[in-house]
This record gives C-alpha cells, structure tokens and sequence, in this order.
C-alpha cells in the first residue's frame, strides 16, 4: 500500500520494514502490507492518525531525525506513472443512496412533473443496495450493458443494447470500524466509524432503469459497473475543508433526532469541487483535451456523510471494514453544476456539442467519461482525489 504525494506514492511496507516509524504507527502500517485496507480500516481511527502524523512527518524539511531520516524515507518513493492500481478495498457491501436533492428534483420532474419528489425524501436518506462483483478500479473498460426496454408503450418490449448509457459523478465513503449485529451507530458517533472518501462512478442506463426500476428500484441498469477511484483521502485530511451541513429551506421538516446533531450541522459538510470530464474517441484521434461537462460541489447534499452511515445502520445492520457507501448523483443548482447526462441534456431533448462538431445525449462508444475531485482553502495544502476514469466500448451481442 502507498500514500500518494504529489506526482509520487511513498510505500509503507518498504518504510515500516526499513524501521522508519515510531511504536504508535507500526501496527497501522503492519496492518497496509496486502492490496487492502480492510486491516488498517478495522484498527480505528486512533491508528489512522498515528500513522498518518508519522508519514506527514517522514518527508518535511526538518524531519526528526534529520536528513538521513528523509533520505531513508525517499527511497520507498515511486513514480506514479509506475504504480499499479487495485480497488482499494475488499467491498463485503456496497449501498448507494440518492442523497442530492437538486439531482432528485431534476429527475423527478422529467418523470413525475406535478411530484417530483417521493413524499419520503425530506424525511429519509433513500438508497439501495449495489452489486459488489462488479465494482472495477478506475480505468477499467466500461461495456455497454444489453437489457430490456420499451421506450414506447405501443410498441414491443425489446432486448438489446442500452441507447441512454449515463455516468453519475458521485463521492462513496469507506467504513472503517463496524458495528455488531443489532447495534445501530449513533449519529454522534458515525464519523469515527468513516475511514475515507473516494470518487464513484455509478454507470447507468437509464433506458434500461426507467422500464425495470418499478416497485423495486434499480437493478440491471446499475448493476453491469461501478468505478472507484484508487485512492482513499482520509476523513482526518479533509478537516480544513469540512463545512456546516446543506441548509434546508424553510419549511422543509427537520431531520428525526436519531439523524440530527449539533456538530452535524456546524460540521457535517464537506467542500469538495467535483469535475466530470469527456474525451470521445474522435477528440483523441484529432488530439483535443478532454471537455468539463459540469463542475460542483459535495457540499450541495442535502444528507450528510454522517446521516448516511447513521441510517444504514439504523435499523441494526451491522457495517464491516471496507463497506462501501456512495452518496448517489452530485448536482446543485445551476446547469453547469448537474452530475449527469440524464440531467445535463435533460432527458436527451438538450444535446451538447462537443469539440468538432459532435453531439451527445448520452454516452457513444468510445467515449471516456473522467471525474475528478480536490478541496482547497486559505492556509490549508490543496488536496487532490486523483481520477476516475472509464471508456466505453460497445455491447457483447450474441
């Protein structure tokens, strides 16, 4: 295991075997010598921090030890051109919830015009439950999925290749320590049970979902791939950036008071800028970059981080280390800011026009959908995610 820094990743292992940390951080760095976090997750947050403190501290200038100490440290760098890269985690369990409002109100309107919004959404954080097996690290080929659809109901039920292939720019949060059987996780205390956040891209297809999703919600519309980011930033990083909780408009009713705290709604935000970027094939052949379709921001959910893992436990479901949690569709209020096609092109009646003339409603083969993600603030080191990134490539007929 490594922690990026800058353009390079310092190895654990190689720093702990090498005997470069004190006594508090060499069980958490023990617990990084696999291609999983699950043992470091499970350990706590105390030996996060530990090991966290002595990573920051074996690289600065004035490193204790001196300058032989950071020479020693330097040696475990590696470019991160030569990394190879693995799902960070091994997911036991993966829910996804709906937690923008600006995103379900979007939707619903295209849908359910004179009720947007389930009369359920104000009062709790909806989600369902994902397919693990298919959770791919970032860059992984995205095959378009087949399915059924009937886009008009005086025609046929067809199977086939889904047409409205979609991205959803989305943030997850790894849990960290877990919670027995029958123990619900107290909304006071559902931050010490999150070990960090990632970038998710929930693929759908959307003609595929609007058939299928009734009475059950999604299911082989999602199910087909979901792309994480490699690296995890951990939630004591984010500190500098974290913000008060969305504030809900008058009139909206208050969270219950299992799902309200004091310091959730001082602290529960977090701000964090994310990107969605398309390359399409043509744009590669020709050499254009890459083209920002919306840029937002996490701080525009209407449930927190804390509020999601307090409801997934609720009902005493017990969390393990490496579950994974997505927040569902990042969008806010203006345009520029929707966190997909569907949203973006508006059902597809809003085409837009990518460099050289193309257009899209929704994804072509070929194309590469790129999220990223970084929080900045005055007197705090801007912190980066890293990338998400997938190409599609076409349907496997038979």
């Amino acid at each position: 295991m490594c922690v990026a820094i800058g353009d390079f990743a310092l190895e654990i292992e190689g720093c702990e075997t090498a005997g470069l940390f004190g006594k508090a951080a060499t069980r958490a760095a023990r617990a990084c010598a696999s291609h999983s976090l699950n043992n470091l997750m499970a350990l706590g947050r105390p030996h996060w921090s530990a090991l966290r403190r002595e990573m920051q501290a074996l690289l600065r200038a004035d490193a204790a030890g001196g300058a032989n100490v950071r020479a020693a440290a330097e040696k475990h760098l590696i470019p991160l051109a030569e990394a190879e890269f693995f799902v960070p985690a091994e997911i036991g369990d993966y829910s996804d919830f709906y937690a923008s409002i600006y995103h379900a109100k979007n939707v619903g309107s295209m849908f359910r015009p004179d009720n947007p919004l389930p009369a359920n959404y104000r009062y709790i954080p909806i989600g369902y439950h994902g397919r693990v097996s298919s959770i791919v690290i970032s860059g992984t080929p995205v095959r378009r999925p087949c399915g059924q659809t009937r886009e008009n109901p005086a025609e046929p039920v067809r199977f086939g290749p889904s047409q409205r292939l979609d991205y959803e720019m989305e943030v997850g949060l790894f849990v960290g320590q877990g919670n027995a059987l029958g123990e619900p996780i107290p909304i006071g205390d559902a931050e010490s049970h999150i070990f960090g956040l990632c970038l998710v891209n929930d693929w759908s297809a959307r003609d595929i979902q609007v058939w299928e999703y009734q009475p059950l919600g999604p299911f082989l519309a999602k199910s087909f791939a979901t792309s994480i980011s490699p690296w995890v930033v951990t939630l004591e990083a984010l500190a500098p950036f974290r913000t008060a909780a969305f504030e809900r408009p008058e009139g909206d009713p208050a969270p219950l008071p299992y799902l309200a705290s004091q310091k959730d709604r001082e602290y529960g935000g977090v701000d964090l800028t994310v990107e969605v970027f398309l390359s399409s094939q043509q744009m590669r052949q020709q050499g254009r970059e890459a083209i920002r379709l919306s840029r937002g921001n996490f701080r525009d959910m209407y449930w927190t981080i804390a509020q999601l893992l307090t409801q997934q436990a609720s009902n005493g479901c017990n969390l393990r280390p490496g579950d994974l949690l997505a927040s569902g569709t990042i969008s806010g209020s203006a345009k520029e800011s929707r966190g997909c096609l569907l949203e973006l092109t508006w059902r597809g009646a809003e085409p837009i026009t990518l460099p050289g003339g193309e257009t899209r409603r929704f994804l072509e083969d070929g194309d590469e959908i790129i999220l990223r993600a970084s929080c900045q603030a005055a007197g705090a080191a801007r912190i980066g995610f890293g990338e998400c990134r997938g190409v599609v490539h076409a349907a496997k007929e038979e």
